[in-house]
């Protein structure tokens, strides 16, 4: 193993490449850029996405336990929204950058 950059543990670079693994796939990416525009239930993102809800649901799952998402009961509806402003930078930044 390589050795890690002053003040960087192993463990930070594992739970950096987590998040970027999972912001990477091209569902889930798309989810977090609708979510950027505001708190969505699955039913609402697989209805904008021209997804199953089955299938939105499995990718919420992952987004959140990578801590990309958080998610709040509204009566039988789950609404998710982006983790923290953290998040809408990384989206933002790197729209950016594929831009230029």
């Amino acid at each position: 193993m390589a050795a890690t950059p002053e003040g960087v543990t192993f463990t930070e670079i594992e739970a950096m490449g987590d998040l970027f693994f999972q912001a990477s796939d091209p569902t889930r990416l798309a989810i977090l850029l609708h979510l950027n525009a505001g708190s969505r239930c699955v039913c609402e993102l697989a209805a904008e996405m021209g997804l199953s809800i089955s299938a939105v649901s499995h990718q919420m799952k992952k987004l959140r336990l990578s801590g990309l998402v958080n998610r709040r009961r509204d009566g039988r509806h789950i609404h998710y929204t982006l983790a923290d402003d953290h998040v809408r930078q990384l989206l933002e930044l790197g729209l950016e950058h594929i831009r230029e």
